[in-house]
């Protein structure tokens, strides 16, 4: 099942996995050590403009680990890392920025989180065990095959829908760094989010090629 051919049947998608991270690295290195004119922090400029949407009752947070950062909607909270929350770069503003996308997401009910939001319980689930459950189905029962499918497809699907939602966010926080940035500044800003949106195309890339995978699997037991 995960032999030789599986390796290169996705080989496409560890290459294009391995490049995307290449880019993030590369990129936010590179861009985290240059100042970005505005004399502000990652958390700074992120309540600036949380405020100027009339979002003030998102929790900023700062948290531990490199490029850990997120909203969450759940909470409420936008969540950035100790390299974000308080240093001053262009790569900082424009992660911080991107995160308060979501928060807008969020405030203006954009489909596309909504439905990321409701495939979330069985997308755990599908990438978690979906995988499993077909090879213990190949052993044991047909119908846990397809069980299984089902999940990963849920898993699959949420990472598919994940695509516009980081896109628009990227978008949205372009859109807000223009007030404070200058356009040699907005141009590194989106060179950083454009290679962490890469990384969500690779993940999908593989997801889908991984799904495919099981289904032609099931159709040949």
């Amino acid at each position: 099942m995960y032999g030789y051919n599986y390796l290169v049947y996705i080989m496409p998608a560890i290459l294009l996995t391995l490049f995307a991270q290449y880019k993030v690295k590369k990129a936010y290195s590179e861009y985290s050590k240059i100042d970005s004119g505005t004399g502000m922090t990652g958390a700074e400029v992120a309540k600036s403009i949380l405020q100027s949407h009339g979002l003030y009752d998102v929790r900023i947070n700062r948290v531990s680990g490199n490029l850990t950062d997120h909203y969450n909607p759940q909470t409420r909270e936008l969540n950035l890392s100790d390299g974000v929350y308080s240093k001053k770069s262009i790569a900082s503003l424009g992660i911080a920025a991107h995160e308060v996308g979501h928060a807008i997401q969020h405030q203006e009910g954009y489909s596309p989180l909504k439905l990321r939001s409701v495939l979330i319980p069985m997308a755990n689930i599908g990438s978690n065990f979906g995988i499993y459950m077909v090879i213990m189905g190949m052993i044991f029962s047909r119908v846990l095959v397809n069980v299984g499918i089902v999940f990963f497809a849920a898993s699959v699907a949420f990472t598919i829908i994940t695509l516009p939602v980081e896109f628009d966010a990227s978008r949205r926080a372009q859109i807000e760094l223009e007030n404070y940035m200058s356009q040699e500044a907005l141009a590194g800003s989106r060179k950083v989010l454009s290679a962490a949106a890469l990384t969500y195309v690779a993940s999908t890339v593989m997801a889908v090629l991984q799904l495919l995978r099981l289904l032609s699997i099931s159709r040949d037991r």
